[in-house]
């Protein structure tokens, strides 16, 4: 990561801030009857997509090398539940029959799942004696 993105100051002052941001985007979702998501969370918190993943995944880069490690963690923390919480959205809405591929396509890209097939293959020695 650049210099000069690890010294830009905080979109949110306080991982207090982010977390009641976070709360009001869901009320707000549900009162205009929208799905949560996480480009719908960046929207409404004036951000993007990859500042919220900047900040979940702040202790392995440098983004928010200005505060304190616990501090750190807290904001890690409010971005994980929040896409948990995204993520269980999604994964009801894969009980609605209509149309589920918008669902699988989100799942599969954004928060690791994947179709998988698992085969048994089973090596068999087969000793064949000949006599002369």
């Amino acid at each position: 990561m650049s210099k000069s993105k690890a010294n830009k100051p905080l979109k949110f002052k306080s991982p207090e801030e982010l977390e009641s941001k976070i709360q009001e985007y869901y009320r707000w979702a549900e009162d205009n009857n929208k799905h949560i998501t996480m480009s719908g969370l960046a929207w409404y918190l004036d951000t993007t997509r990859k500042t919220l993943l900047e900040y979940e995944n702040s202790l392995e880069n440098d983004w928010l090398k200005s505060v304190d490690y616990d501090v750190k963690v807290l904001y890690v923390n409010s971005i994980k539940r929040a896409k948990a919480r995204i993520e269980m959205e999604y994964e009801e809405g894969l009980y609605h029959k209509e149309s589920t591929v918008g669902t699988i396509f989100t799942l599969k890209n954004n928060y690791g799942w994947v179709d998988k097939q698992e085969i048994e293959q089973t090596n068999k020695t087969i000793e064949v004696s000949l006599e002369d």
